[in-house]
């Protein structure tokens, strides 16, 4: 919708989704926060690290279907119809939420942990569909300066990071669960409230005639390959036993979507697609777990630490027109990825140097990762316009779907699997003999085949210290206490093939003459198979 009077884009509409966004990571993060509270895991409901990870990303996974599946049919529905459809979803896991826990604290744990765990999936649905209708409502309002509006429009993620963790933060020991879980209905109804009688623009896409059958091109066989492939590994996880029929829908998804087609689809897309899994992990992925990782590497909230990089992730986001105008949309994530390597690298070995350097490696990582996400939206946005609503949404689908899938189950095996080698590493006598407790904390390969790393369990050291001297639990516990913040040095692969792949375009459109957008009707759209 424009406003009348000087066709310029409604600011309600904008700001409405702005809020819609804020409501996202209203659920996000007071969600990981109750999953990051031992007295919930640990006392309450009596959850392993492996299973925190799966309560975790279920409210990732189905994130990420819900935006690639509303993409499908949202010029269709409405994005009126999907605003509806986020903003109850979003309500409805605040009442689930509340339930559950009241259950688990009246005794029903299985079922408490039940609702918490199927109001993850969801709140995932509804947030997904947020992104599924902002993306393209905003692109399409500013076709001009799509990646300036789009990191600013992404500024109401971190936004809502601050408010939400600095009120639960606040909140402390004062407030049950119940009510920090709750605060997420204020922006749903706020956004609600403002969008329920606004006029929706039609996408840019629909507006300039590309066909729905040209759209599914651009994203092509090589996306919905990897959208199957994720899919069938989180069916396998959540549904075991069911590998035939998951992989039988998936193949059969993939060559409906080929015969329909008959294009692999964009060359660069598929390279942005693959992009966004690592780029998700970094974020999403570290975001998820970093209260948790840092937790007794200082002596306050490591919430804190979250709230923090999402400050100047907020502050930079809206800075943004300038800051793009200045270095063009792949210069910056090729010195976004530098800053995240050294962010996480740094935090990595913060937690032995006192609060400031934590803060300082804190900033880093926050520079770093500010600007992927929405800049990676604005490049698909601007290269793909025929895809319309598709490819916009599919990268952040995927990328959802890939740290749901991979990304918190993988860090959470590092976490503990670093914690066991540095407790093997004291060479302490009551827990260690050549290395034993290594050995018996394996528990096998990942579940998923795809990455194949070896899964400890920290029960092994548990049981060991039952009869151990105070002497060497201490020795074990200051070990175990250091081990968390290291395994985020490990995460510096995923900002580093992202630095790579990041280079490589750069080259690409440098030999090409410069990075340009792709504008429908301009002449220059390039055909769904090319590269």
């Amino acid at each position: 919708m424009t406003d009348s009077a000087d066709n310029k884009p409604s600011k309600l509409l904008f700001w409405g989704c702005f809020i819609a966004l804020i409501t996202t990571s209203f659920g996000f993060i007071t969600r990981m926060f109750l999953l990051d509270d031992p007295a919930i895991t640990d006392t309450l409901l009596g959850l392993d690290p492996a299973q925190v990870g799966q309560f975790k990303g279920i409210q990732i996974w189905p994130f990420a279907i819900s935006i690639i599946l509303f993409s499908l049919v949202i010029d269709k529905v409405g994005y009126k119809f999907s605003m509806i459809f986020a903003a109850v979803c979003q309500i409805v896991w605040a009442i689930m939420g509340i339930t559950g826990l009241n259950m688990a604290q009246d005794g029903n744990i299985e079922g408490g942990a039940s609702m918490l765990y199927w109001g993850g999936l969801i709140l995932a649905l509804g947030n997904g569909t947020v992104e599924a209708f902002i993306n393209p409502v905003v692109a399409t309002m500013f076709t001009k300066d799509k990646t300036k509006w789009l990191n600013i429009l992404h500024a109401g993620w971190p936004g809502g990071l601050v408010i939400a963790g600095v009120i639960v933060i606040v909140m402390g020991d004062n407030f049950g669960w119940g009510v920090k879980l709750g605060i997420i209905i204020v922006p749903a109804f706020i956004y609600l409230g403002m969008l329920i009688k606004e006029q929706f623009p039609v996408q840019e896409r629909v507006a300039s005639g590309v066909s729905y059958k040209e759209m599914l091109s651009e994203f092509g066989v090589f996306g919905a390959a990897v959208v199957a492939v994720l899919i069938y590994l989180q069916l396998d996880t959540e549904f075991p036993g069911k590998e035939s029929m998951w992989l039988g829908l998936c193949i059969a998804f993939v060559a409906a979507f080929g015969f329909y087609t008959k294009s692999p689809g964009r060359g660069l897309m598929g390279i942005l697609i693959l992009i966004m899994i690592p780029l998700a992990t970094t974020e999403i992925g570290t975001d998820g777990w970093i209260s948790g990782i840092m937790a007794n590497a200082v002596t306050f909230d490591a919430g804190w630490i979250l709230v923090y990089t999402s400050v100047i992730m907020m502050g930079l986001r809206f800075l943004a027109g300038p800051i793009v105008h200045a270095l063009n949309p792949l210069p910056l994530l090729i010195l976004s990825s530098v800053l995240a390597i050294a962010g996480l690298a740094a935090l990595a070995g913060a937690g032995a140097a006192g609060v400031g350097m934590i803060f300082v490696a804190a900033t880093l990582y926050a520079l770093g990762k500010t600007f992927f996400w929405p800049t990676m939206l604005g490049i698909v946005s601007e290269q793909t316009p025929k895809g319309g609503a598709l490819t916009l949404n599919a990268v952040s689908g995927i990328g959802m779907l890939a740290v749901g899938v991979l990304g918190f189950p993988l860090i959470g095996a590092i976490q503990a699997n670093k914690e066991i080698s540095e407790v093997a590493n004291t060479g302490n006598a009551a827990l260690v003999k050549d290395g034993a407790v290594i050995d018996e904390a394996k528990e096998g390969k990942s579940i998923y085949s795809i990455i194949n790393y070896e899964v400890l369990s920290t029960t092994a050291v548990d049981e060991k210290l039952a009869d151990a001297s105070e002497e060497d639990k201490k020795i074990v516990a200051d070990a175990r206490a250091g081990s968390a913040p290291k395994a985020l040095g490990s995460m510096t692969v995923f900002p580093l093939s992202m630095l790579i792949a990041y280079i490589a375009i750069y080259m690409y459109f440098r030999s090409r003459g410069g990075y340009k957008p792709v504008e429908l009707g301009g002449g220059d759209e390039s055909s769904a198979s090319d590269g």
